[in-house]
């Protein structure tokens, strides 16, 4: 399986800033501790032209050149740098490579990505460019998927994703997430479901098999990009619901195998995560990879026992 990675590039935070930018170091060194058949690669810039398929150029601009306002940065919650353009544009990139090799071999990681608060004129919620939207619209220009779907199970709503797709037929969007969290005004997805505080395995596992039944009843993807948020595990500081470690396994699980019975590749980002402790949140985006790793092996055996028949 190939996993794609952004983490050298890193931004300068004040200190007590509150987004866990050393997670993503931790995540590619917890995935290559796991000794499995991962092939890890520094992910390329996404460019102009790739950002400009999902964003305003005038908005491209403003971040690549240092024009963001004062209020722009604040919303983002990021004060701008050049670093900042940097890991935004490989984050972007890193999901744009990770659809293109699960086209190849079924399941591909991008070991950050999932910025879905980021809009087509703006960035939102530590969000600067919006990686599945972007890559969504590439893989169709590359012609090599007509019909995508975002299956985004951060427990924050996708709004930047729900709102740059929201007259697009061709790309599915669903989102799993509380009801009384950020954003705390909602856009409209294709299918929204959203959670009570405190919601646990049993209830958001039945909810996320009903969700995934009602967007294959309603849409046919070609590929599925998955953003498998650490934030809905009980230890999260800003979740609200109580999901287990065994209830996450599960969720990827159920998503991965849905995907594989209808043989659409699933490319995977990591999202959100914000931890009490910051090594919960490693320790699920990694059970994540695993898992992702185990279904590539799977699949692979499967094809070439399908190839020897």
């Amino acid at each position: 399986m190939n996993a794609f990675y952004s983490d050298h590039f890193v931004l300068p935070l004040p200190s007590g800033h509150r987004f866990p930018m050393q997670k993503y170091r931790l995540i590619r060194e917890g995935a290559q501790g796991l000794g499995m058949a991962i092939e890890f690669s520094e992910a390329a810039a996404a460019t102009d032209g790739q950002l400009a398929l999902a964003h305003h150029p005038s908005y491209i601009q403003a971040v690549s050149n240092g024009a963001l306002s004062e209020a722009q940065q604040k919303m983002i919650g990021f004060p701008w740098s050049p670093e900042m353009v940097e890991r935004s544009r490989r984050s972007a990139g890193a999901t744009i490579a990770t659809c293109r090799a699960a086209f190849e071999s079924g399941v591909a990681v991008n070991l950050a990505g999932g910025t879905h608060h980021a809009y087509a004129d703006h960035g939102e919620g530590f969000c600067v460019f919006n990686d599945a939207a972007v890559a969504a619209r590439l893989m169709q220009a590359e012609r090599r998927a007509k019909q995508v779907a975002v299956v985004d199970l951060d427990v924050h709503q996708g709004n930047g994703t729900a709102s740059i797709l929201r007259n697009d037929e061709s790309v599915f969007t669903l989102s799993l997430h509380g009801a009384r969290n950020y954003p705390f005004v909602k856009e409209t997805s294709d299918l929204d479901v959203a959670l009570p505080d405190g919601t646990g395995d049993a209830e958001y596992l039945a909810a996320l098999e009903r969700a995934l039944a009602e967007l294959f009843s309603r849409f046919a993807p070609q590929l599925i990009i998955y953003l498998a948020g650490a934030d809905p595990h009980e230890g999260d500081r800003l979740g609200r619901l109580k999901l287990t470690m065994q209830g996450l396994a599960a969720r990827d699980r159920i998503v991965l195998e849905n995907a594989h019975q209808r043989g659409i590749p699933v490319a995977i980002t990591m999202a959100g995560g914000y931890g009490s402790d910051i090594h919960d949140t490693v320790a699920v985006h990694v059970q994540t990879i695993a898992i992702a790793a185990q279904h590539a092996c799977a699949g692979m055996k499967r094809h070439e026992r399908h190839a020897h028949a």
